[in-house]
């Protein structure tokens, strides 16, 4: 059986080769932001345990950098979670807020199919 399921995952990569390159593009692109802070924090460490700069000055210059490149990065941000959501609709997967509107639309039908078996007299007790 083991051979089915990775036969049935490997299709399932198969069928959205799309998906899998953004998933690879994103997975990278967390990788280097993160990769970035990391450096920037590093860097602003070495100042100050140089003496270079005090610890307070160098947690203003973090946060100072920290800013700018969220401010920067802002339009990319937005633009790629775009471009994500039209991959994801035209591979017609649904949103989580399509799954969320579907889970209170469940769970509404199941309130009222409840409400309906308590309402409705048992057919065998004449």
């Amino acid at each position: 059986m083991p051979t089915e399921t990775k036969s049935k995952d490997t299709k399932k990569e198969e069928s959205h080769p799309m998906f899998e390159m953004s998933r690879k593009i994103l997975l990278a692109a967390i990788g280097a932001a993160a990769l970035a802070q990391d450096e920037i924090k590093d860097y602003v460490q070495k100042l100050v345990d140089r003496g270079e700069i005090a610890e307070k000055d160098g947690k203003k210059l973090m946060k100072e950098v920290m800013e700018k490149r969220r401010k920067r990065m802002g339009p990319f941000y937005e633009m790629r979670s775009k471009h994500i959501q039209e991959a994801l609709d035209r591979m017609n997967i649904p949103s989580k807020k399509d799954v969320e509107a579907l889970n209170a639309k469940i769970t509404e039908l199941t309130r009222k199919i409840e409400e309906l078996k308590k309402d409705k007299p048992d057919a065998g007790a004449h």
